[in-house]
Formats: structure tokens, sequence, C-alpha cells
């Protein structure tokens, strides 16, 4: 029997990268030069969302191959609709992986989920597997998107979910646009939940594939109070804003539960209320094959201890 032919190499124009970054210098430069050292050959889009520290002069100079867009304030996740409008505007890759300043994707990740994508065009969502590092160690969250509980209605590469992991994934950029993007109301902070909702509205499916692999080395530079009052006010917001009246009421009780007396949680959960004009303005329950999948992750999100925010 012959030998297997090796699997292609070379660059692979599918896929585009786009980057956010904010007051990161040091870390969105490093992760650039991993980006660069990929054998898929990526163009990158780095989205320096106002940074004070030099972010943007230190990228054009280290790196004037990267296409970089230097907003005037912090975007949060807008910054990546910034990037994806960028991508949509020339035209040439159906695909958009997101990085993150402390995140990067392996080699030949990015040419395996463009072949899945390419292969299901129900897909518009592939999230990879995430080591930690310096440690190698598989992030806590892996075995709930490996072990997910959503069933998709076409047969997919990988397990089903619900949501994901930004940072981590690769996106169509059709339906990506189509549904808005991320909200800016939300800015940062469990902002995927209510973009994936909308994306399973409109009959498209998410996944996690195990063959890709995106290393995270998070980073010291981050308010963990302000992202975890983030967290809270847009779990809160997404289930008001997407879930049914009685699962609604029954996903709150449940978040609201599981919060610590934190300062971060009482400021989330008001900053949640006090966003309730607007939210029940904007409310638009999820139908009923939507739902169907939030209503599966009920059970997985009350025992989860890798998603929790307010601890």
């Amino acid at each position: 029997m012959p030998p297997l032919p090796a699997p292609p190499s070379g660059p692979d124009p599918r896929t585009e990268v786009v980057v956010i970054t904010h007051d990161r210098r040091a870390e969105v430069l490093a992760t650039l030069e991993r980006l660069a050292a990929l054998p898929e050959r990526p163009h990158v889009v780095v989205v320096d969302n106002g940074s004070a520290d030099g972010t943007a002069a230190a990228v054009r100079a280290s790196h004037p191959e990267v296409e970089l867009v230097a907003e005037r304030e912090n975007l949060g996740a807008v910054g990546r609709n910034v990037g994806v409008a960028r991508v949509a505007a020339r035209g040439r890759a159906p695909y958009v992986a997101f990085c993150d300043d402390d995140t990067w994707w392996e080699p030949g990740s990015l040419r395996r989920a463009a072949d899945a994508l390419d292969a299901v065009p129900e897909l518009a969502v592939v999230t990879a597997r995430i080591v930690v590092e310096p440690a190698g160690t598989e992030d806590p969250v892996v075995a709930e998107l490996r072990d997910s509980p959503v069933r998709a209605a076409v047969p997919l590469p990988g397990p089903a979910l619900g949501s994901f992991l930004a940072g981590a994934s690769v996106v169509r950029v059709a339906p990506f646009l189509a549904v808005g993007g991320f909200s800016p109301r939300l800015w940062l902070g469990g902002e995927e939940e209510l973009l994936a909702a909308d994306l399973a509205a409109a009959g498209h499916e998410l996944c996690y594939l195990a063959d890709l692999t995106v290393h995270h080395r998070a980073s010291t530079a981050r308010d963990t109070a302000r992202r975890a009052r983030d967290g809270i006010r847009n779990t809160l917001w997404f289930t008001w804003l997407r879930r049914p009246a009685v699962a609604a009421l029954r996903r709150t009780a449940v978040v609201l539960a599981s919060l610590a007396p934190t300062r971060a949680s009482v400021l989330g959960v008001l900053d949640a209320v006090r966003g309730l004009p607007w939210v029940l303005r904007e409310r638009r329950a999820l139908p009923p094959r939507a739902e169907a999948r939030f209503r599966a992750l009920e059970d997985a999100q009350r025992r989860s201890t890798a998603r929790r925010y307010g601890r």
C-alpha cells in the first residue's frame, strides 16, 4: 500500500486572523510573532482598542505586514466586529480566526478549521481545544466543550455547542455579519452567548473540534473584578433578551444563587437591573429549535466550575 500523501503545509488564504488588544504591548507583539510563524501565513488584522502604552506604534514598527486599526477608545468585543468588517471588505477570506493578545493558534489548526467549515455549510463557528500555558495543561472548560449535551440538526465533525469562546474560535464571516456580530451593549465578558444564540436562531451550527488547538497564557494585566461584574451582567442580559419567560426565570434564579456576596457580584446584578428598560424593548425569545440548545445546557451550567462569575 503506497504511503498517504503528506497534508498540505503551504499558505492557506481561506482564514484571516483578527486580534483585539488593549494596553498589552509586549503580549500582543509576542502573539504576532507566533502568528507570523504559522504555516498557513494568514493575513492578520490587529484592532488596538485605544491603548495608551504605545501598542499601535510598536505594532507598526515591528510588524509592518499586519493590518492595524487604531481605535480612539476601548471598544471591547466590538473591536472584533471592526476586524471582521475589514476582512469582508477585501472579500478574499470566508473565515476569520479570533485571537486575543494572550492567545495563539497552533500550526495547522487554521487549515483544519477551514476544512471543517468548507465541509459543512451550516457550520458557522468551530471552537478549539485550549491549552493553558506555561503548564501545557488543558483548560477545565475543554471537558465541558467535549461533553456538550447539545444536539445538532445536521452531522458535524465534533460535538455541537450552545455557545463558544471567541479567543479560541474560527467563524464564518457571512453569518457573523448577518446577525450583527458582537453586541456593543455587552462590551466584553460572556459576550459570545448572545451572538451564538442569534446564529442558532438563524439556522447555523457551532461545534468543538478537538484537533484544533489554541494556547492561552493569561495576561496579568486584567481587571478581574470588572470582568466578573460585566460577565454577571451579560449573563443576565442574555437570559432576559433571548430565553422564553419560564426558562429566563429559572436561569436567573440559578445564576443569582451561584453568586458569592462580593462587590463585583452585587454591582453586576445592579448593572443588569438598570438595563431592564432597553432589554425589555429589544427582547426577542429564541425559536424552539434554538432554545432547545440552551435548555440542554442548563444542568451542565449549574454544575460548571470552569465558567462561574463572582467567586
